[in-house]
């Protein structure tokens, strides 16, 4: 196994899903319900994000292929859509403070499965590290790091009111800030690889 694969791979992961800010944003959602209900509602929105994040994983370069999207392309389109998300991430406010007049049972597949834990940019990064993934141990990893990181999301969400309490606005602001720069490098270096793989193709 490729240790520094894995590590990247884990470290994309947290960049693109933030665990942290997911958890906040389920803490604004789900005032006032049980800790049983949350617990259940993460869980099943854990499950459905995860199930879509595999079968990417397994046949989303399989899909691009055949409607003849070249890997290099899916690069640089997803490097762009990724540095667009790290820049709103960059320059706005974070909105886990203002209210969602919505009952849990509806939250389970829409914001929290998608587009929270599988929205486009987990997508893209997972097809993007299953190509670049060198052995079939190394593809494992990329849907293992993917797990490690929804879990570690449903273990915040689970304790998101203290998280709240613990971070307060300043410290959910800096967090943030400093994943959309990491993002946003993540991004510029998709795209420098797909720029860089067209024209050697073309060569």
């Amino acid at each position: 196994m490729n240790s520094t694969f894995f590590f990247n791979a884990l470290t994309s992961y947290f960049v693109v899903i933030d665990p942290i800010g997911c958890a906040l944003i389920f803490y604004s959602l789900t005032l006032g319900q049980s800790t049983k209900l949350k617990a259940k509602t993460m869980a099943t929105a854990m499950c459905i994000g995860f199930g879509i994040i595999l079968m990417f994983a397994l046949f989303g370069e399989t899909l691009l292929t055949a409607l003849g999207i070249e890997m290099d392309a899916l690069r640089i389109a997803g490097g762009i859509l990724l540095f667009n998300t790290a820049f709103r991430m960059i320059t706005t406010e974070p909105t886990h403070e203002q209210p969602h007049d919505v009952r849990i049972g509806h939250i389970t597949v829409y914001p929290l499965a998608i587009p929270l834990m599988a929205g486009p940019g987990t997508l893209t990064l997972t097809v993007l590290l299953m190509a670049g993934a060198p052995t079939v141990v190394d593809q494992v990893m990329v849907i293992v790091a993917a797990l490690i990181t929804l879990t570690v999301t449903l273990l915040l969400a689970l304790i998101s009111s203290q998280l709240r309490k613990w971070l307060g606005k300043t410290g959910d602001e800096i967090i943030q800030r400093l994943l959309g720069v990491l993002l946003a490098a993540l991004a510029i270096q998709f795209v420098a690889n797909g720029i860089s793989g067209l024209f050697l193709s073309g060569a």
